[in-house]
């Protein structure tokens, strides 16, 4: 996709040095697990596109699209964070709620977000500026390239996944992020005895999710067997039929509830569980709380890197 028309190309933005990569990033090949609807800046994101990309955001060098990543550049985090910490990488930081709130409570570790869609970069940026926070970073960037090439092997400490699109249509469930591949993806460039965090309020993305990395000889659910049966929170969904009142969308006042009549198999019982507890570090986050208003259900898990 090209970049906004109201945004001057040569915005400026951090350069980060980069060397031979692993390997080509061939992504380009296989369905994006994105749709960026509508991503012109407006206002105070337009400002601070302008103003703060200079701080940071990552000059990632492209190939064709905004999103793409050159084969060949690498990542330096001490360069860009100008220290040696642990790192900490969200893929699709949204608005960037999550991250600003845990970088702010852990000062002591970086945080990277990625992300395709330009005015939540923008409103990332503000954050970071709002709360003063000197541990962030951000980047417009194709999660899938950039974590087959951009970031080293084994040097995240941390990965996160909150609410990707579920692309609950039968047709579209390919363009899921979470699959085979990007599981592969995670195992790269996570250390051993790291934590990967995912979160979806779709039940069959969910279980989807568990299905993938239970199946990955490279990670370990660190709550496995946990909540089954009646304290699943998939039984749950199964028993209420929530999904099938409320679809993939919240219901708006004065609307008619929104039905897909695609909320996976109902198996009656959950007998796998699995399921973490909440992550304490993930403030309660504008698309969540309306996912919760709508009466969905939010499915978390913790995997650790063997």
């Amino acid at each position: 996709m090209n970049a906004d028309q109201d945004v001057p190309a040569a915005a400026p933005a951090l350069t980060v040095p980069g060397t031979a990569a692993e390997g080509r990033q061939p992504f380009r090949s296989q369905p994006v697990s994105f749709v960026r609807r509508g991503s012109r800046l407006q206002g105070r994101r337009r400002e601070a596109w302008a103003e703060l990309a200079d701080d940071y955001l990552i000059d990632v060098p492209r190939i064709t699209t905004d999103t793409s990543v050159a084969p060949g550049f690498v990542l330096d985090a001490d360069v860009v964070f100008g220290r040696r910490a642990p790192l900490v990488v969200e893929v699709g930081s949204g608005l960037g709620e999550a991250i600003a709130a845990m970088a702010e409570r852990e000062p002591g570790r970086n945080f990277l977000a990625l992300e395709v869609y330009r005015p939540g970069l923008a409103q990332t940026m503000l954050r970071i500026e709002q709360q003063s926070l000197t541990n962030v970073r951000v980047a417009q960037v194709n999660a899938a390239e950039a974590m087959a090439g951009m970031l080293p092997a084994s040097s995240v400490d941390e990965l996160w996944v909150y609410f990707p699109d579920p692309w609950h249509k039968a047709r579209h469930l390919k363009r899921r992020l979470v699959q085979e591949s990007f599981a592969v993806l995670a195992a790269r460039v996570l250390t051993p005895g790291a934590l990967f965090r995912l979160a979806t309020d779709w039940s069959s993305y969910a279980v989807q999710m568990r299905s993938v990395l239970d199946a990955s000889a490279d990670f370990e659910n660190l709550h496995h067997g946990e909540r089954a049966g009646a304290q699943s929170p998939l039984t749950q969904v199964w028993e209420s039929g929530v999904e099938l009142v409320v679809g993939g969308a919240p219901v708006r006042e004065g609307k008619d509830p929104v039905s897909t009549g695609n909320t996976g198999v109902n198996e009656g019982t959950d007998t796998l569980g699995g399921w973490a507890p909440r992550f304490e570090g993930r403030p309660l986050t504008s698309f969540e709380n309306k996912a919760i208003e709508a009466g969905r259900m939010v499915f978390d898990l913790t995997y650790r890197r063997r």
